[in-house]
């Protein structure tokens, strides 16, 4: 098929896509996602994970469309919204706006909050549109590559995925590994469907249909964090009088456009990985920043790059995270392993077989995200001084009624109190997990690729009669594995450095 094949098959998916989108519905399912998505961005210490996690109840009882198009502007609308406190407040509202906070807020100490609000809208915005863009000029690529996948490659690219669970994790690798298993062992809860034989259900009927996955997102991240965020008393000074003119000059603007473009790229780039996203293309457009500036003292002082160029990353990431997730059906974050199990609500498999059986549904999403970022260009600037107010809502208020909603949402899923008491379960395990260092966005990744990577385990083995070689002798597959061998090694090496080191010192010592 040649370049113009290609251009003309394009065009033909986005208007697909835009003439989905644009319905009514739609429409208003996407200006609730996305104004949502700024609300929870401005309020500190809820964040995207809690509140897609606390309305997935809600998406059940929508079209499958309606509910993903409003659950991805939550997610990229929250990097919008997590500027305006990052800026006028020092708190990022979503993580990652921690990097905004640097010199955003610093230009607001200048008086110049306006302008930074407003740079960060643009460059938002642009990214936002070229990484559109990129969704739509590799999704058909990689699902022409994916129609050659069989039971056995989709096992290794599962387990793939589940390396990069691991990936995702901040802190300790064996923790993260520990937490993967974790999330494996809780996916087996249940009915084998091939023997019918009882799994981990000690003598629970209501484990018999396994652990609800919404359970598991409400528990360990919308009340654990909610609970983390009572420990934390701090003080914020809000800028509410420095919000004046929101128009960058022309010099604001020179500075911004090159930092923008490079946000764009390193954030297109980094959200496609495992473990990608906002949070690691933020830090990552802040830091290249920094090094091709001509002056970098200037950065932590109130540098406009240092707004641009990480609101640009981050916007940019949180979109081209969808690609792997759409395509492939592999989460690269824990965000879109909730869009996964949105999905699979609706009874849609996660793959390259939603383009073909859904391509309204796969081009619908992908045309709103353009849409959406238009919405909160235009709902962002003005609506400044209402976000500003908000901020000075105590929390003590705020967290009785998130509760009471999840607790709502979880019970008319499927009218069972069970649900509820494995919410609170999940949240004091999640909380506790907390305590102890152990991040849960591996154990949920782990949770829902298990279910799958089981399936396709059993499907090829069965196909090749019980022979295990079939994993290393198909070349797809046998590349998949050495790359999550590869990764893992990467991940590992850093490990093993300190354990030599401690034994040296050990030796040393005696």
């Amino acid at each position: 098929m040649d370049a113009g094949d290609l251009l003309g098959n394009l065009g033909g998916n986005l208007g697909l896509g835009l003439a989905t989108a644009v319905t009514v519905q739609n429409l208003l399912y996407c200006f609730l996602g996305v104004l949502l998505g700024t609300l929870i961005g401005v309020l500190p210490g809820i964040g995207p994970v809690a509140t897609i996690a606390m309305l997935l109840p809600i998406t059940y009882a929508l079209p499958p469309t309606a509910a993903l198009i409003m659950l991805a502007g939550i997610y990229y609308g929250a990097q919008y919204g997590g500027s305006t406190t990052a800026i006028l407040v020092n708190l990022p509202g979503e993580a990652s706006s921690v990097v905004t906070c640097i010199d955003g807020y610093q230009m607001a100490r200048q008086g110049r909050a306006g302008p930074a609000l407003a740079i960060a809208a643009i460059g938002s915005f642009a990214a936002g549109t070229v990484a559109t863009l990129i969704c739509a000029l590799l999704a058909v690529p990689l699902a022409a590559i994916s129609t050659r996948f069989g039971p056995a490659e989709y096992f290794s690219l599962m387990v793939l995925g589940l390396i990069g669970a691991v990936v995702i994790a901040n802190r300790s690798v064996l923790k993260a590994i520990g937490m993967v298993i974790v999330g494996l062992i809780l996916g087996l809860v249940g009915i084998d469907v091939n023997s019918g034989t009882q799994r981990f259900t000690f003598g629970v009927t209501e484990l018999l249909d396994g652990i609800g996955f919404i359970a598991v997102a409400v528990g360990v991240f919308a009340i654990t964090e909610i609970v983390t965020n009572l420990e934390q008393r701090d003080k914020r000074e809000v800028f509410t009088d420095k919000v004046g003119n929101l128009m960058p000059s022309r010099d604001d603007l020179r500075q911004s456009a090159m930092p923008i473009a490079r946000g764009t790229l390193v954030g297109s780039a980094l959200g496609v990985l495992p473990a990608g996203g906002a949070l690691l293309a933020s830090f990552a457009a802040y830091a290249v920043e920094k090094k091709v500036a001509k002056d970098p003292s200037r950065f932590g002082k109130g540098a406009i790059e240092g707004v641009a160029g990480p609101e640009a990353a981050n916007n940019a990431g949180a979109q081209t995270s969808f690609i792997p997730m759409l395509t492939l059906g592999i989460p690269p974050n824990v965000v879109m392993a909730l869009m996964i199990g949105a999905m699979m609500l609706h009874n849609i498999q996660p793959g390259p077989q939603v383009m073909t059986k859904n391509p309204q549904l796969f081009w619908g999403l992908i045309a709103s995200m353009w849409i959406g970022n238009l919405m909160l260009v235009v709902l962002n600037l003005p609506l400044i001084g209402i976000w500003v107010r908000l901020l000075s809502v105590p929390y003590r208020l705020l967290y009785p009624a998130i509760i009471l909603f999840c607790c709502i949402g979880v019970y008319t899923l499927s009218n069972n109190t069970f649900d509820v008491q494995l919410v609170v379960l999940f949240g004091a395990l999640g909380y506790l997990f907390a305590r102890i260092g152990c991040e849960p966005a591996p154990m949920l990744l782990g949770f829902v690729l298990g279910p799958m990577m089981e399936e396709y385990f059993r499907r090829a083995l069965l196909i090749e009669r019980g022979d295990f070689k079939v994993f290393v002798e198909r070349p797809i597959s046998a590349g998949l594995l050495a790359a999550a061998l590869l990764l893992l090694v990467s991940m590992s090496l850093p490990t093993i450095a300190r354990w030599r080191q401690r034994a040296i010192a050990e030796q040393v010592k005696a």
